[in-house]
């Protein structure tokens, strides 16, 4: 197992990297382990030029469902040891400032802290029949990670409050009614109709406009309307002086592809 590769980075298709964790015969289970190696990976796909769009999906059946019981086993048995032997010590909410679109490919069981890490991508597509819950009340935990901060934002108040106090599962097909996932593609296709999305945003969007607009986003979502559109003045004035703006509208009347530069901090 020491050689084992909790999460691997492939680039399928012009643009987009793939992170797959990588530990099925556990459903990939979410341990120390996958945490050291999914970070490193979103690092690296985050510094590399020919990666635009990070998707992250599972391999086998599951895409994550929660902590690996050995792990919790462990806590429970030393629980003043903290939590961060068994998911690491970096947080989800780092992808909120993460400057590339961040995508989940939810292809089968979410739940815990797997779910809580699809709450924390930019967009979410699931494969249908795939299971869901938070299950935190029904483990004598919390809402875990900044699930509390995301769920409501996500689904609503009284929605994100039905699946925190109750635990109880949900389906892709109810994820998909209330707004968590953004759609629910038949498994086969769950991989195709990821890419074929990414695809676009890495080949026709601007990397720069997507770290910008996240910070938006997610900076301006509890603010008034009058504040938002005050703080975009600024924004909006420094990208009409960017090459990236130039471009878009020159490609535009030659009728052709943008080539876009890839994002720099």
């Amino acid at each position: 197992m020491t050689d084992h590769d909790f999460a691997l980075l492939d680039v399928p298709v012009a643009g987009v990297g793939v992170i797959t964790l990588n530990n099925p015969d556990r459903l990939n289970a979410w341990s120390g382990r996958i945490a050291e190696r999914f970070w490193a990976r979103i690092d690296e796909a985050r510094d590399r030029d020919d990666i635009r769009v990070v998707v992250i999906t599972g391999a086998g059946r599951g895409f994550c469902p929660g902590a690996d019981m050995d792990a919790l086993n462990q806590i429970r048995a030393n629980p003043g040891g903290g939590s961060g032997a068994a998911v690491g010590s970096r947080r989800y909410s780092e992808l909120i400032e993460y400057p590339k679109p961040v995508i989940a490919a939810i292809n089968g069981a979410a739940a815990g802290v797997g779910l809580v890490l699809a709450m924390f991508c930019d967009i979410r597509f699931a494969a249908s029949g795939a299971k869901f819950t938070t299950a935190f009340s029904r483990r004598g935990l919390i809402a875990e990670y900044g699930a509390s901060w995301a769920l409501p934002r996500l689904v609503g108040l009284p929605r994100a409050l039905d699946l925190l106090l109750s635990g109880r599962v949900f389906t892709s097909d109810e994820a998909g009614e209330m707004g968590f996932v953004n759609a629910v593609v038949a498994p086969d296709q769950l991989m195709s109709h990821t890419l074929a999305y990414a695809s676009d945003l890495a080949q026709n969007c601007s990397p720069t406009s997507w770290a910008v607009m996240k910070k938006q986003v997610y900076g301006d979502h509890a603010v008034s309307a009058d504040e938002a559109t005050s703080r975009s003045l600024p924004l909006m004035d420094a990208s009409l002086k960017r090459a990236d703006f130039q471009e878009g509208v020159q490609s535009y009347l030659d009728k052709r592809p943008p080539n876009f530069a890839p994002f720099s901090s």
